[in-house]
Parts: C-alpha cells; sequence; structure tokens
C-alpha cells in the first residue's frame, strides 16, 4: 500500500533536508556537531532531536502528501451511490473499531489500490481507487476496507514513526562516528570537522538508511499480516480472503512496473535478497495465515 512507501520517502526526504541544514547551520555559526571530538552523548542528544523531529514531521504531512501524490479527492457529500456505500461503510467499520471517523477519499487509478495514513486514530484519511471500486465486489472492497481501518486503529503510523525515528537516531550517530573515523584517522585532520567529514557522514548516512529501511520494511509486513486479521473480524474472514484472492488474480497476469510496485496494495512477489525491501508478505502467505487462523 501507498502508506508505507510515501511516508519512507518523505522522511529520507526531510531527514536529509534537516540533517544538511544542520551541518551548514553549525557551521555559519561556529559551532561543531561533535563538540571537543567525538562527545556521544552531546552527538546523541542531536541525533534523537534529528532522528525523531524528521520522522514526526513526515507523520504530520502524511495526509496532505497523500492527498497531492494521488490526486484524491475527499468525499463531503456523497454524489452517488457507489460513494454513499463508501462513506457508510468506513463510518461502520470506524466505530467498530473505536476510532473517529476518518476521512474518506477517492483517487484515480486503473489498478486495485487502498491506502491509509494520518497522525493519529481520530484524524485519518482512508482512500481508494477507481480500480478497486470497478474491479472488486462490495463484500470484497469492505475487507479491504476493514483491512486499512485496522491499521488505523492499531496505531501503525505512530508505531511506524516510533521506529523510524530510533532508527533515524542510530543513523545519525553511527554516520557522524564514521565521518569522524575518515576525516581524523584515515585524513588526519586536526583542525575541527573538515569536508571529509560532511561527505563521509552523508554517504554512511544514505547507505546506513537503506539498512534502517529493510527493518522498516520487515516490521510492515509483520504488521500486514494483523490487518488482514482485522480487516477479517470487521468484513468476514471469507470475504478477506476472497479480497486476496481477487488481488492476486488481478496482479498475476501482468508484472508491475518497478515504480509502482511498492504502492500496490498486494505488493510484489520478489524472492531472494529483494524480499528485504518488500511492504507486504507474498499473497499466497497472507491467504495461507487467514485460512490457518481460528
Amino acid at each position: 500500500m501507498k502508506r508505507i512507501s510515501l511516508f519512507i520517502i518523505t522522511n529520507i526526504a526531510v531527514l536529509l533536508v534537516l540533517s544538511v541544514s544542520a551541518s551548514i547551520l553549525t557551521r555559519a555559526l561556529g559551532i561543531e556537531e561533535i563538540p571537543g571530538g567525538l562527545n556521544l552523548q552531546s552527538l546523541i542528544v542531536f541525533a534523537a532531536v534529528l532522528g525523531f523531529g524528521g520522522s514526526f514531521i513526515s507523520l504530520a504531512m502524511s495526509k496532505w502528501m497523500a492527498k497531492r501524490a494521488t490526486g484524491a479527492t475527499v468525499i463531503e457529500q456523497p454524489r452517488n451511490s457507489t460513494e454513499q456505500w463508501l462513506f457508510e461503510t468506513v463510518r461502520r467499520q470506524a466505530k467498530q473499531a473505536g476510532i473517529g471517523m476518518p476521512e474518506v477519499a477517492v483517487y484515480d487509478a486503473p489498478d486495485i489500490n487502498a491506502f491509509a495514513t494520518g497522525m493519529s486514530r481520530d484524524s485519518a484519511l482512508v482512500a481508494v481507487s477507481t480500480g478497486l471500486l470497478h474491479g472488486m465486489d462490495k463484500s470484497e472492497a469492505e475487507a479491504v476496507l476493514g483491512h486499512e481501518i485496522t491499521h488505523v486503529a492499531n496505531g501503525d503510523m505512530v508505531t511506524l514513526a516510533l521506529i523510524q525515528g530510533v532508527l533515524n537516531t542510530f543513523v545519525i550517530v553511527l554516520s557522524r562516528v564514521v565521518g569522524y573515523f575518515v576525516d581524523r584517522v584515515l585524513l588526519k585532520n586536526e583542525r575541527g570537522t573538515g569536508v571529509g567529514f560532511f561527505v563521509s557522514s552523508l554517504v554512511a548516512q544514505i547507505v546506513l538508511g537503506v539498512f534502517a529501511s529493510m527493518i522498516v520494511m520487515w516490521f510492515s509486513r509483520q504488521r500486514e499480516f494483523r490487518a488482514d486479521s482485522g480487516g477479517a473480524r470487521l468484513a468476514g474472514r471469507e470475504k478477506m480472503i476472497a479480497a486476496l484472492e481477487r488481488l492476486k488474480s488481478a496482479h498475476e497476469p501482468v508484472q508491475l512496473p518497478d515504480q509502482m510496485a511498492a504502492f500496490g496494495i498486494a505488493g510484489r512477489r520478489d524472492g531472494g535478497w529483494k524480499r528485504l525491501f518488500m511492504s507486504h508478505p507474498p499473497l499466497d502467505e497472507r491467504i495461507a495465515a487467514l485460512k490457518q487462523a481460528r
């Protein structure tokens, strides 16, 4: 689904902007990011403020980014029977799940897709593609909506922000340690932090950020199983299984292009090392998990 990819892309962009801006600002003001050399206590505080700041700015921007990225139109007043059904189904499931009524939106896309995002359980956005509305019957679409409502009810976006904040902190700390080692040990620079520190720490931050993304993706895959279970509770297990089977049949005839694969509700079917970057478990595993659930 789009929520994870949009969040991670926004988070990386914000984190890089904050990191570069902080480095430029501290240099302009004559303040060292690592006072007196490698002061880990100061570095960890600096990294935590920057890391969690980037993560929660991304979370705060998530609804706006999602609407901008997809061109989603929020349903203020249902204009037809399909929008009326969609609006009322989300309202009913939100009440069942004990959360505030999310914004409900539709965006124009041929693929079967849906996503939920937002900063809190009571201020979320649930959006579906026109392809989903045309390609699924109401019982299957109801299960997909239940899956998305469960993501909101479980607080997955907030939990993701916390995990991303912790990982950002580690990435910033370790990248600065690498930069310090390159600048002081390899380049023998003894006059504060030089260009070697700036360049090597930025490169290390990008590389370590990739590994951090693997951890986020692992977390995302686990949450998908929980969201499937929640969708089964809200709409019925057979409906949830039928929805996943529909997704499977819809995605099997053609391989999605790389730039779209991470956005699909069904995720990719890659194996091997590519699985590390999958935001969703394979559909067969999700279907099997639902069938085995008691």
